[in-house]
């Protein structure tokens, strides 16, 4: 009797060191700290890939003045946003074999010295091919940076602490495009377009340069990876082909809509559907049999991880493409000024800012599953109240509604790619990175096509711009956009659900 009550005392102080030990494991994981140098670096190339979207918005809502100073049309000044984009997502496939190969501090040195000299070409340049020919530096900055940020998040990040973080380097990819038209119009108002370049290069000398020298570290070994051009090549044709049948496309639909000839643009837009989605194909065809391939896409064979990444590409369709739509239904229905309909995606932006870091914190206490659904439930009402009242909407109710939408868009984006990076193994997280910022260009660069192309239609044969039935024709136009970005949001969610559904199943067999 006496063995039996000693056995049980010691099994009881046993169990209650084990639960001791556990609690006092999971408090020092939740007190992990965050170095000061690793915020530092965040903020040093984080604020380089933040320019780099900036800029990329404002150009847009400087147009007009574009097209007087260089004496261009429509058509042609698109290429400034365009042949942005095409390098941005082109650059994107190289970050894994760059993060592989070079050292952070290079890589940051490499971006800082593409920014600024493609601000000072922006500043002194008078000819259109010449600032055609500094979008294209800009965009492989950028293209070097964003992803470059992620990964040192994903690598220096204390585990506990990898959501929050995140949510911070979300910042850049949610809030950039949205406040871009608002900086566009106040700029283009009271100063000269070139001066958003000039005000950008002492940000980049003073700020990001000083903090990413003394902040950015190397915390992995490179490898002697090595570059397959051919597979490079490959990519490259399949995004820029991709990217210019969206372009074309629209321009034939709305050319056709509208009376005036589209076979041009219709064969441009077919020929560069073939030459991209032949290139794809080969690439991953090649990446097989690769010893060594550009991009490792193995980890894709999860389905988990794959509807994560279809649902990553997808939202960006409405989050980037809410920008051109908001300031163009307010120019083009309600009237507002360029200045006021930039300024009505503020408030949104502002509540990204915001919620992004609170989504990450959620995350890494709650996990993936109430965040990430929560979030997009809630940012589906957006574009559903902005359907219902889309034929009486004035400039509160437009920004309003939209806020709605950017809270929780900023609440969950984020942890889609955190908690699709973290089902894969460390080895594929430059690899996975590479891919999720390719599909985010991408997806940002169609959703401007797609919607730009709906209101299109939508005007066509309805008068001259500013007439009643010109407004009303485009508030039409606007309700047949909100109703598109409900069904994308909507097969969003249900890859979310599918993927958690998959998760939970693993989880019950362990």
């Amino acid at each position: 009797m006496e063995e039996r009550n000693i056995t049980t005392t010691t099994a009881a102080t046993e169990s209650q060191a084990i639960t001791t030990n556990a609690g006092t494991q999971e408090a020092a994981i939740s007190d992990e700290r965050i170095p000061g140098k690793l915020i530092g670096a965040i903020v040093a190339v984080g604020s380089l890939a933040f320019i780099g979207i900036l800029t990329e918005t404002v150009m847009t809502v400087l147009f007009p003045q574009l097209m007087r100073e260089f004496n261009v049309d429509t058509a042609t000044v698109q290429w400034i946003t365009t042949i942005y984009l095409l390098v941005v997502a082109a650059t994107m496939p190289l970050s894994s074999y760059l993060n592989r190969r070079f050292k952070h501090r290079t890589l940051f040195l490499a971006a800082v010295a593409l920014a600024v000299l493609g601000s000072l070409i922006m500043i002194v340049g008078h000819a259109f091919p010449v600032i055609l020919i500094a979008r294209v530096i800009q965009g492989m900055g950028s293209g070097v940076a964003t992803p470059l940020m992620i990964n040192i998040i994903l690598e220096q990040s204390p585990k506990s602490k990898v959501g929050r973080l995140m949510g911070v380097g979300s910042l850049v990819i949610t809030v950039a495009p949205a406040i871009g038209p608002t900086v566009g119009g106040a700029v283009s108002s009271i100063l000269p377009w070139r001066a958003i370049f000039v005000i950008v290069i002492p940000i980049i000398l003073l700020v990001s340069l000083p903090v990413g020298l003394k902040c950015v570290e190397q915390h992995r070994p490179t490898e002697e990876a090595r570059l397959n051009s051919l597979q490079f090549v490959s990519i490259v044709l399949a995004l820029c082909g991709l990217v210019m049948f969206l372009n074309q496309a629209g321009v034939a639909v709305s050319a056709a809509v509208s009376g005036g000839s589209a076979t041009v643009s219709a064969v441009f837009a077919g020929v560069s559907l073939i030459v991209g989605l032949g290139a794809l194909l080969f690439f991953g065809w090649s990446s097989k049999r690769s010893f060594s391939p550009l991009i490792r896409l193995g980890w894709l064979r999860d389905p988990m991880v794959l509807l994560h990444l279809i649902a990553y590409m997808l939202l960006p369709i409405v989050g980037i493409g809410f920008g051109y739509v908001i300031t163009n239904v307010a120019q083009l229905s309600l009237g507002t000024s360029a200045f006021l309909s930039g300024a009505l995606v503020l408030p949104g932006a502002l509540i990204g800012a915001f919620f992004a870091p609170v989504g990450g914190m959620l995350y890494d206490r709650f996990g993936p599953v109430r965040p990430i659904l929560g979030a997009f439930f809630a940012a589906i009402c957006g574009p559903i109240l902005l359907l219902v009242f889309s034929m009486r909407l004035t400039p509160v109710t437009l920004a309003g509604f939209y806020f709605i939408f950017g809270f929780g868009y900023s609440l969950g984006f984020s942890n889609i790619m955190t908690n699709a990076l973290r089902n894969i193994a460390p080895q594929f997280m430059p690899d996975g990175n590479a891919v999720f910022n390719t599909c985010l260009q991408f997806g940002g660069a169609a959703g401007t096509a797609l919607f730009s192309t709906i209101l299109s239609v939508a005007q066509a044969g309805a008068g001259e711009e500013g007439s009643t039935t010109f407004r009303h024709a485009t508030a039409v136009g606007g309700s047949w956009t909100f109703a598109t970005m409900i069904g994308i949001v909507a097969i969003a969610i249900c890859c979310l659900i599918a993927a958690f559904r998959i998760g939970a199943k693993r989880n019950s067999r362990l």
